[in-house]
């Protein structure tokens, strides 16, 4: 019962006071129009002005929508709790003259009312409509709005006046321009410095004047980062073999400067929380630190350095393949077939078995909410149980876990499986309260063994794309004496609670934020970065990547990482 209190309150201090307050008058017009049919029920003349005034709860709900939604219909979905509410009063509306239908009528919407009313309150979205404001207004709407309820403004150390300071010379003079390209750049380049998983930034404008900070090119190969430093051409094709380089080609320079020095000045902020993360990804991004040609230096098959002038190419399909084949995924990326995996297992080989998880969600509302206040998420941990079962009956001696481009979820879920997978009991998360600068936990979600599968040897893979609740998954498993968490790159570094959203001038740029506390067992944000950006969550075994290594994934397109965790966790790596 005390995880369950406390869960209710980390919600509701996250929810939006001013939503709150709007759906508090069409709950208490409601009920000052049942107190008035109670007066009027015998008066006809009374009654078709009760009618009339029944459309009160729905006109409140339209200019609200006209404040708050208008530009911005995203927003349409996280208040329809409250407009259900003003829609429900039309039943009893129907029955105003008959004393049995509207008696019923009235309870029931009454029940549903309350239901519907405590639902929004709870989770009143922290949505923020600035599309009537100028560019530069909507960006200091959205400094306030960041300033005030980001949750790791303290933990990061973030002076949002500064930032301001610093982007908004170009916000204005995108302004002065009307350049929408370089507004949403703006807005763009000021989230990346918070080097937050959790913060995204869509945008959705025609401007094809402007040239994008972060425009890609197709040079006709992609480049990798290998243990030792070097820098490797992978996925070349003919324009870049004619040229000399191949894959495997060592890559000296780019644009004169040598490769990792051009990586680190040139390649624009991506807002990579962890940086040793970003050191990898970003030479994977040098194509955005090069224009439509560009001069690139690289040894020859005899060891000599050769410069070549290539030149950019339509579309952008070798670093999609490139960045496909480094997150193991398949090409084209299927989006649904992708999540249609989740929860799948199946047999490596006759005793190695295999669980993938891309997501930690049940599909139930209901589930996955009953976790979630509970902090018991029986529901997975049954799920769990047969998958396991079923592979330990088909001679599953040794499991792998693939949490590779986790997209997240609900973290109890994690937890769960986690019991089967230990006979200890350990801290998974709290569900924490933000106020003043300081963070409370309110709600203790933690690891109770069973003892089940405690003695399974089992090696869970991890990449910088696995985030959120994957990357929770990953930091319990690591707890866990007969679990090793491996990866070539650690997770993505970020495990709070998505929630702010703020929409900017014109619709141009949207802003997603955190704005839920999720707290380990040292009451500190769980596992995202601070401003050093040292992982707290890193892998346990580091995936050699050599130049073999990088063949396998990038030429022949092999599953590597899975290869090598079936040899390691068979004591053969």
């Amino acid at each position: 019962m005390d995880n369950f209190i406390g869960a209710l309150r980390h919600l509701f201090s996250t929810a939006n006071v001013t939503h709150i307050i709007w759906c508090g008058a069409v709950l208490l017009t409601m009920l000052m129009l049942a107190v008035l049919h109670h007066r009027w029920k015998d008066d006809t003349n009374g009654l078709s002005k009760w009618r009339l005034l029944c459309l009160v709860p729905m006109l409140i709900c339209a200019v609200h929508a006209g404040i708050y939604v208008v530009g911005a219909p995203s927003f349409l979905g996280g208040f329809y709790a409250m407009y259900i509410i003003a829609l429900l009063m039309l039943i009893p509306m129907l029955f105003a003259k008959r004393r049995t239908g509207y008696r019923i009528a009235a309870v029931l919407t009454g029940i549903l009312s309350c239901l519907c009313g405590f639902y929004f309150c709870a989770s009143s979205p922290l949505v923020f409509n600035h599309t009537r404001e100028s560019y530069t207004e909507s960006f200091h709407s959205l400094v306030m709005d960041m300033d005030k309820h980001y949750v790791l403004k303290e933990w990061k150390d973030v002076d949002f006046a500064a930032l301001e300071e610093k982007y908004m010379p170009m916000v204005e003079e995108a302004e002065k321009e009307q350049s929408q390209g370089k507004f949403a750049d703006a807005v763009m380049m000021f989230c990346c410095e918070l080097h937050d998983g959790h913060i995204g930034v869509a945008a959705d404008f025609d401007d094809d004047d402007y040239t994008s900070v972060i425009t890609p090119h197709d040079y006709g190969f992609a480049t990798v980062k290998l243990d030792s430093g070097e820098v490797i051409a992978v996925c070349t094709d003919e324009t870049a073999n004619s040229l000399g380089i191949e894959d495997g080609t060592v890559i000296t320079r780019w644009n004169g400067k040598p490769v990792l020095q051009a990586a680190e000045e040139d390649v624009p902020n991506l807002g990579t929380p962890v940086k040793t993360n970003e050191e990898i990804v970003d030479v994977m991004n040098l194509d955005l630190a090069g224009g439509d040609t560009l001069d690139v230096s690289f040894l020859d098959k005899n060891g000599n350095e050769q410069t070549v002038t290539v030149r950019a190419k339509e579309g952008v399909d070798t670093k999609r393949e490139a960045m496909a084949a480094f997150r193991g995924i398949e090409m084209p990326i299927d989006e649904e077939k992708f999540l249609a995996e989740n929860f799948s297992t199946k047999m490596l080989d006759d005793k190695c078995g295999y669980l993938k998880v891309v997501a930690e969600t049940m599909g139930s509302t209901f589930r996955n909410l009953s976790g979630y206040l509970t902090g018991d998420q029986k529901y997975a941990r049954e799920m769990f149980r047969e998958k396991l079962n079923d592979l330990r009956s088909q001679g599953m001696e040794y499991l792998v876990i693939d949490l590779r481009n986790n997209e997240g979820g609900f973290d109890e879920i994690a937890i769960a499986l986690c019991d089967l997978l230990t006979d200890k009991d350990w801290y998974g998360q709290g569900l924490g309260i933000r106020r003043d600068g300081k963070y409370t936990c309110v709600s203790d979600h933690c690891i109770h063994g069973t003892g089940e599968f405690a003695d399974l040897k089992v090696v869970a893979l991890t990449n910088y794309e696995c985030a959120s609740a994957g990357d929770g998954f990953s930091l319990y498993l690591s707890k866990l004496p007969n679990v090793t968490v491996a990866g070539i790159t650690d997770p993505c570094g970020c495990n709070q609670e998505t929630g702010g959203i703020s929409t900017l001038s014109e619709g141009i740029v949207t802003v997603y934020y955190p704005t839920g506390l999720i707290l380990n067992e040292d009451g500190e944000p769980n596992i995202d970065v601070n401003s050093d950006r040292i992982s707290r969550n890193p892998v346990e075994v580091h995936i050699p990547f050599d130049r073999d290594a990088a063949m396998k994934i990038f030429r022949d397109k092999q599953d590597y990482e899975l290869e090598w965790a079936v040899k390691y966790v068979k004591g053969d790596a």
